[in-house]
């Protein structure tokens, strides 16, 4: 830890001080020798060491300026190792990947600020970019939502969209005391593998994130009626209730009783009435 360096709330600042988990971060990435690694968020540059040790090249983004010189100076020595001082939600990702990797094989590795994750997730795997895997430390609450099925409490907004792009592993739990300052919950480590083709197919992605949205916009409402308010100008009710029904579903359901197919469904069958 740099004792002259002062943590910036805005930030999300919380530095990983258990040596053993960038490690075991890096072993269980699936990062091979011949890859190239995104790193989002490196802070000192411990868990970028890691993966230097074992990857062709690294390139850490990293949005707080005053991190840099002390990272120029930790990772002095590794000459596989960029880092580039931006905010990885206005960088251009996809710029970045063609110019820094070629035609390497590109694995996503980042410790995320609670604060920001999902708008993070989103970006990486709405673009698209081509990744291997993402392996993120996250809030241990937001890892279990990641990993929910459904059904399951924990089961929400994020959890249906995050699987349409990639199967997610929860690989360990971090306790908080592994970090400086200590959050207040545990951290989790999970691994998504992004999919070449998503697993169930929709006519119209817009449209199924949009029925994915509504679902879980008032957790309290059935499907058909969280439906209804958002294509009430379209559907009546009844109408929607038919939708349920020739897909086998109880017209009492609730969004976080189904899965990425069962929404794949439904949007296939809105899309063909509109």
């Amino acid at each position: 830890m740099n004792n002259d360096f002062r943590k910036k709330k805005q930030y999300g600042q919380n530095f990983l001080v258990n040596n053993t988990i960038p490690k075991r971060i890096a072993e269980q990435s699936g990062i091979t020798e011949n890859s190239g690694v995104l790193e989002i968020g490196p802070g000192f540059g411990v868990l970028t060491r890691e993966l230097a040790r074992i990857s062709k090249k690294v390139v850490s983004v990293e949005i707080d300026r005053e991190l840099i010189p002390i990272l120029s100076e930790k990772l002095s020595g590794l000459t596989n190792v960029k880092v580039i001082n931006e905010d990885i939600l206005r960088i251009d990702i996809a710029e970045l990947v063609a110019t820094e990797f070629s035609d390497l094989p590109v694995y996503v590795c980042a410790n995320l600020p609670y604060y920001i994750t999902t708008p993070i997730i989103m970006k990486l795997l709405e673009g698209r970019y081509g990744f291997v895997s993402i392996t993120l430390m996250v809030q241990k609450e937001v890892a279990e939502r990641l990993c929910a099925k459904s059904g399951e409490p924990a089961y929400g907004a994020i959890t249906a969209p995050v699987n349409y792009y990639a199967k997610v592993t929860r690989l360990f739990t971090v306790k908080a005391g592994s970090f400086s300052p200590a959050p207040k919950v545990d951290s989790a480590v999970i691994k998504l593998d992004l999919y070449k083709e998503p697993p169930v197919y929709a006519e119209n992605e817009e449209l199924l994130f949009t029925v994915i949205k509504s679902a879980f916009s008032q957790r309290r409402k059935t499907l058909v009626n969280s439906l209804h308010s958002v294509f009430n100008s379209i559907f009546t009710k009844d109408e929607i209730c038919d939708i349920m029904i020739q897909i086998g579903l109880n017209s009492l359901i609730r969004g976080e009783d189904l899965d990425i197919s069962q929404f794949a469904d439904i949007s296939n069958r809105i899309l063909k009435k509109l």
